[in-house]
């Protein structure tokens, strides 16, 4: 914690009960065991946080009761937190071991509510000294001592939070009879006296519900009346004080609070959590009637809610409608048909217009953030060789673009492969797998690693004839055009998606010739500096600075193995990323030992080098194991999704938009830095987010991080073979989705969106006004 706290208005304790309690504590710890106390919470020398294991009874009979608690005392303005601490904090932990014995739920009292002075963050606990306690039945067969032991866990807090831990045991001996402890007896009273009684319990008050709809909106508040009545059935006709309602952790429900309306009535108001919960959530806490002057008396409170929908999923109207089940949808809205080849209408190109596509987007691929450290890479070395060996810079510049054609033919042989077994590919398809994102982020940083100077690979940086001979070099250009196209195919520039969807859906013939097309685009930067006459001998002279730039450009590649650490995230979660920075700890060790043994002869030299060796496999070995985590990452990436929206599905969206809700469709990946800068720049906008509040859209995300044949191929039903793509459906005309841009922008968007919602069908000439179901 970081905020300085204040009480709020109101006592934990009221009356006689808060006194005796606190007299009765200040004689008591004198006759407890050592083992049974302990401090802890130490700040600057000095314990926070006292302890003490209590028990009601000196003696106890076999089959027995008593009760068990530990008595938790603090320094002034130090707290403690309740079982739901609120918007910060950690609930008290208390966990027993009793063999003999078993130990009943946790009882907790009424707590106290903290609020930081800007009342920004509130929380809930306790202050001074606590009780937390809980009943226990002692086994028939009990006999001798019984040993009763319990851990605490807890967050001890003032300006700053300290973790507390305790431990504390002691004996309890078996007799013929019960024997109440005189002392501590009398603290296990007055504690449960500010235990709230249980919902429905002899002599409670009675609490009854009643929500002012049907359904709670994921997002939206809610309001509806709290109804107290006495035992007898009589209106509760009391007063109420301070933070009287304290509510417990409530699944789909972010806030709820409670406002006194009328004798034994109390407004309720409320609001839904984003997020879709699997059960209907129920109102939970703890409700203090009564004043401190007067007596509290407080009640648990456990009451049903409503079933949370998605925002919009009901339709308004003087009743409230139910989401409609896929089987209703399925009869009103018939979805875009699914096909492994794109429509005629959706990709009218022909393959000349598909090559030049293709040619244009391989071209701006060399600006997207993920192909140009290695653009940079290949200027420094365009630069030493433009100065030192000119006669060599077209041979360079070829080996270059040959590297990058001969990965693309590889790429469409491994899709017309793949598609060939009868599996869906996309563009990219092979950063969904972790192996691969870990192979090119070893490969990033080896190369960082080289131009750091840990070892040399191919020309020397200081006399780059005589030393290294010209196939090796060739092979290093070569190299770099290997690695521009792997680092490439996260990123769809524009002009891209369309003629790589058009290639995979085409024959194999086709498929070839633009990803040729796409390997000279992406090769033409470097060939325009050594085809057009002086444009190379422009460059700056070799320095100094070439060095220093050298090792930046090192850092550029860091700065990408960064990106596939967090691409890494997506597929395998943190225990990923763990196994990946683990190995690529092992990749720089073993580069350095390699390093090392460029400075060595002999046998020396081969024993560094085999040790580098059994490094990098050995830690391959153990680290890249990923199906584990993989597993892990799918079951929580089932219900997780951006804030606002819900994982893409047919029959969801088809219920959307039977209810007549437009619906947005965001197809992304986590590798995809288009799909990540749409997002943070238009996406996220508040007038993006207001527009698509005002027109009811229902939001969807469907996630290609990982394989997905569902997504694979709608991509293919809408000419496309990647991500990102943005469909943009109207419940008048569901069969003929608006599919939006690469790139966006917050006005196409916002139209796209009143253009759904007003039934217009943007495909054809003339808009045409459909008809609201």
């Amino acid at each position: 914690m970081t905020h300085p706290w204040r009480k709020s208005s109101g006592s934990r304790l009221g009356g006689l009960g808060a006194v005796a309690m606190v007299l009765l504590a200040a004689v008591a710890h004198a006759a407890l065991p050592a083992t049974a106390v302990g401090s802890t919470a130490p700040d600057e020398g000095d314990p926070r946080l006292e302890g003490a294991l209590l028990l009601d009874a000196t003696q106890v009979k076999a089959g027995g009761e008593l009760r068990v608690g530990v008595r938790l005392k603090l320094d002034p303005d130090w707290h403690v937190y309740w079982k739901n601490p609120g918007d910060s904090g950690l609930a008290t932990e208390v966990s027993w071991d009793a063999p003999g014995v078993k130990v009943g739920d946790l009882r907790w009292p009424f707590p106290q509510t903290f609020r930081t002075p800007d009342g920004f963050i509130t929380t809930h606990g306790y202050h001074d000294e606590v009780l937390l306690f809980a009943p226990a039945h002692v086994s028939e067969a009990a006999t001798g001592t019984l040993t009763v032991s319990a851990a605490v866990d807890a967050l001890a807090c003032k300006v700053h939070c300290i973790p507390a831990q305790l431990v504390l045991s002691r004996t309890l001996p078996v007799g013929p009879e019960t024997v109440t402890d005189a002392e501590f007896a009398p603290l296990f009273d007055a504690a449960q006296a500010q235990v709230p009684a249980a919902p429905g319990a002899q002599g409670a008050p009675r609490v009854a519900l009643a929500l002012d709809g049907t359904t709670l909106t994921a997002g939206k508040p809610f309001t509806g009346t709290l109804t107290v009545t006495t035992a007898d059935g009589k209106p509760f006709a009391g007063n109420v004080e301070g933070d009287f309602f304290v509510p417990g952790r409530i699944a789909g429900v972010d806030t709820v609070a409670l406002k006194p309306s009328g004798p034994g009535r109390f407004a309720l108001e409320g609001k839904a959590s984003s997020v879709v919960p699997k059960g209907e959530p129920r109102l939970t806490g703890a409700l203090r009637l009564g004043t401190q002057a007067a007596g509290f008396t407080a009640v648990d409170v456990d009451a049903p809610l409503a079933p949370v929908v998605a925002d919009g999923a009901v339709a308004a109207g003087p009743a409230p409608l139910k989401l409609p089940s896929v089987k209703d949808a399925a009869g009103k809205v018939q979805p875009a048909a699914v096909a492994s080849a794109p429509a005629a209408a959706e990709s009218p190109m022909g393959l000349g217009l598909a090559l030049v596509f293709a040619f244009l987007g391989g071209a701006l691929l060399n600006l997207m953030p993920c192909v140009f450290p290695v653009l940079a890479l290949k200027a420094y070395g365009f630069t030493r060789m433009v100065q030192e060996e000119k006669g060599r810079v077209a041979p360079h510049a070829a080996a270059y673009a040959g590297g990058i054609l001969a990965t693309m033919m590889l790429l469409a042989v491994a899709v017309l492969a793949v598609r060939a077994g009868g599996t869906s590919v996309g563009w990219g398809f092979q950063f969904q797998e972790p192996l691969f994102v870990a192979a090119v982020s070893a490969i990033l940083v080896a190369f960082a690693l080289n131009l750091f100077g840990v070892y040399t690979l191919g020309a020397d940086g200081t006399a780059l004839a005589g030393k290294v001979d010209q196939s090796h070099g060739l092979m290093r250009s070569a190299g770099e055009g290997v690695l521009a196209v792997v680092l490439a195919t996260p990123c769809s520039a524009p002009l891209l998606g369309t003629a790589v969807g058009f290639a995979f859906a085409a024959g194999p013939a086709t498929v070839v010739a633009v990803f040729l097309a796409l390997g000279l685009g992406l090769a033409l930067p470097f060939c325009v500096l050594v085809l057009v006459p002086g444009l190379a001998q422009r460059l700056p002279k070799p320095g100094m600075w070439m060095e220093r730039g050298k090792q930046f450009l090192g850092f550029a590649l860091l700065g990408t193995t960064v990106w596939l650490v967090w691409v890494m995230g997506g597929l395998a979660g943190v225990d990923g990323m763990g196994r990946l920075l683990a190995f690529l700890v092992a990749v720089g060790l073993g580069t350095w030992l390699y390093g090392q043994s460029q400075g060595l002869e002999g046998g020396r030299r081969g024993v560094t080098v085999g040790l580098a060796v059994l490094t990098l496999v050995g830690a391959g070995t153990v680290a890249l194991r990923f199906d584990e985590a993989q597993a892990s990452v799918e079951t929580r990436g089932a219900t997780a999704s951006h804030g606002g929206s819900q994982p893409w599905d047919e029959a969801a969206v088809a219920a959307a938009l039977a209810a007549g809700q437009p619906v947005f469709v965001d197809f992304t990946a986590d590798w995809c830095l288009t799909c990540k800068f749409n997002e943070r720049t238009v996406l996220s906008r508040e007038d993006v987010r207001q527009a698509f509040m005002k027109h009811n859209v229902a939001f969807f995300v469907a996630d290609w991080t990982r394989r997905d044949a569902r997504i694979t191929t709608k991509l293919a039903a809408h000419g496309r073979a990647g991500v990102p793509m943005y469909l943009v459906l109207s419940p008048g005309s569901p069969d003929k989705p608006e599919v939006l841009n690469e790139l966006l922008t917050a006005d196409s968007v916002i139209q796209a969106v009143q253009r759904a919602d007003g039934c217009e069908s943007p495909l054809k000439a003339g808009s045409v006004v459909c008809s609201r179901p």
